[in-house]
């Protein structure tokens, strides 16, 4: 009979319990990072910030190409040919049968307090993080839409943002049941629910390294991955970010997990500060190229069109005939001249 060993030891023992699935790589599909985040994206932000935390060895892949995805969003974990998971509570789940688990030494208590601040989250700040990204008009059309425009592929970098945002609106507008005229009303009741938000986190932070003492656990993850965006991306209209670097426990909070599990993407953010100030381009590489396909496909669709729905027609016969009747009588003359030259 072999004896379970204690949990504070399990570690070392993990890969003898391991099945022939288990051994085969782990590698996930992310949004790209830029501003010295490992990735823009929430979700694959929380993903990747409790892989971190639970030790998991996880190949990253930024793909920046939602279509590859089951689902049409990332982040996607896979392993092998049969596990393909989109939802971090699958990936969790997941993570956690092959014995990555951060949150094994959480208290019942505390597991009930991570369920409590994620609904929290979701239902106060994340309103916030998407009229920040999607709905504020200057932040869409001076940060959001040139920044997916530059790292989507062509041509999805040419429908993908507009979607995201009609998506992002309909949200928010069917979460407080207001019409598309209620903006302002809109604006001012996400706002102040972020900050209400942000406020109780910090309350609850303290002066603690992590939400529950000195080791990360997955509602670090989840708390991570909001709050880093939305204090290192450079939003022309920074309302609600200023309110976040008000709070200084939270502002440690993120920079700390940043220095600790993703080192390399501050690098990485150096190094692009760098050759963009040495190189400056615009926001849309390979503009003229994509500008003209983008053209020519479109006026290929509208010829293919017109000619399928029957607005334009081409009648052969009718040409052939006109041009046999109004032949230019110049070249008549001129063959009745070669004629009379050669009879003479």
């Amino acid at each position: 009979m072999i004896r379970r060993p204690p949990r504070s030891t399990l570690f070392p023992y993990t890969t003898l319990f391991r099945s022939e699935r288990s051994m085969a790589t782990l590698e996930m599909d992310i949004w790209k990072g830029d501003w010295g985040l490992p990735s823009v994206d929430l979700d694959c932000l929380q993903a990747m910030a409790y892989a971190k935390f639970s030790g998991a060895p996880i190949r990253i892949n930024k793909t920046n190409n939602p279509w590859k995805s089951p689902t049409g969003e990332l982040p996607v974990l896979r392993q092998g040919s049969e596990v393909k998971l989109t939802k971090f509570d699958d990936i969790l789940k997941h993570l956690q049968h092959e014995k990555y688990n951060a949150d094994y030494d959480l208290k019942p208590k505390e597991q009930s307090d991570t369920k409590a601040y994620e609904q929290l989250l979701r239902d106060k700040l994340l309103p916030g993080l998407l009229f920040s990204w999607w709905i504020d008009s200057k932040n869409y059309i001076d940060l959001t839409r040139p920044w997916y425009a530059s790292a989507l592929p062509f041509p999805l970098n040419y429908f993908i943002p507009g979607q995201r945002q009609r998506v992002a609106r309909r949200f928010l507008l069917n979460k407080y049941n207001l019409n598309e005229d209620d903006n302002t009303y809109l604006e001012n009741t996400i706002l102040r629910n972020s900050r209400e938000c942000l406020n109780l986190l910090s309350d609850r932070l303290e002066k603690k390294e992590y939400m529950f003492g000195r080791s990360p656990t997955s509602l670090d993850a989840l708390i991570f991955a909001y709050l880093a965006p939305l204090l290192k991306v450079p939003f022309p209209n920074p309302t609600l970010q200023n309110h976040l670097k008000g709070c200084d426990n939270l502002v440690a909070f993120v920079v700390r997990i940043l220095r600790n599990y993703f080192p390399t993407a501050s690098d990485d953010a150096t190094k692009n500060d760098k050759s963009n100030t040495n190189d400056p381009t615009d926001d849309f590489p390979n503009k003229r190229r994509n500008q003209f396909l983008a053209g020519f496909l479109a006026i290929s669709a509208m010829i293919g069109y017109a000619l399928t729905a029957g607005l334009v027609q081409v009648d052969i016969s009718n040409d052939l005939d006109d041009e046999d009747d109004d032949e230019d009588p110049t070249f008549y003359q001129f063959n009745e001249k070669d004629d009379d030259q050669r009879n003479e």
